[in-house]
């Protein structure tokens, strides 16, 4: 599965895959883990699990936006990933251009969680009540300019932030507002009163 996968992957012009491992033990003695923008990682791997893996990585390479890929879709593996840092959760049934999708939209801010997670996902929300945590005073500016339509760069131009940093933040907006995507964080702040849908 590892190799098909590389192999859609790297067929694609504006991607290419730098490393693939068996391990997250592997994985981290690769001397060019720092240069990574997107890692797919399994749950189930042998030693160091994939949600381990996940901690050590938001610990020291904080950049990396951490995919995990899984035959589970049951609630605690879900919730674990996500808290420790994944910025998405992948079925490993999910079709190929899906896969290339996922790895597009988590390097560009977003994500990609599969519709029946992403059911399971908000379904607890609702059992759990409104866990929502507030946003600060720059996520705020940030979240009224994503609602004005402009790009990352503009946005980065506009209050003096570099592209990362908006993706930074807008990943941190994200996941406050439990959210998936612009969309659905414009029409949340807007519910929310944290937008002037003026």
């Amino acid at each position: 599965m590892r190799e098909g996968w590389e192999t859609f992957l790297d067929f694609e012009n504006d991607l290419v895959v730098t490393g693939s491992f068996g391990s997250c033990e592997e994985a981290f003695e690769f001397e060019k883990l720092e240069s990574i923008h997107v890692m797919i990682m399994d749950i189930g791997l042998p030693g160091m699990t994939g949600i381990e893996g996940v901690k050590y990585l938001r610990e020291h390479y904080p950049d990396i936006n951490i995919i995990m890929a899984t035959v589970f879709d049951d609630d605690d593996h879900i919730f674990e990933a996500l808290k420790a840092g994944a910025v998405g959760y992948l079925e490993k049934k999910v079709t190929p251009d899906k896969l290339v999708d996922a790895v597009r939209d988590a390097h560009e801010g977003g994500s990609p969680i599969t519709p029946n997670i992403a059911r399971k996902v908000i379904g607890t929300f609702h059992a759990t009540g409104n866990l929502e945590e507030e946003l600060n005073d720059r996520e705020l500016q940030i979240l009224r300019q994503l609602a004005t339509g402009r790009s990352y760069a503009a946005i980065g131009k506009e209050i003096f932030l570099s592209v990362d940093g908006v993706r930074h933040h807008i990943r941190k907006i994200y996941q406050k507002l439990e959210v998936h995507s612009r969309s659905e964080a414009i029409a949340k702040g807007i519910s929310k009163r944290l937008i002037d849908p003026e």
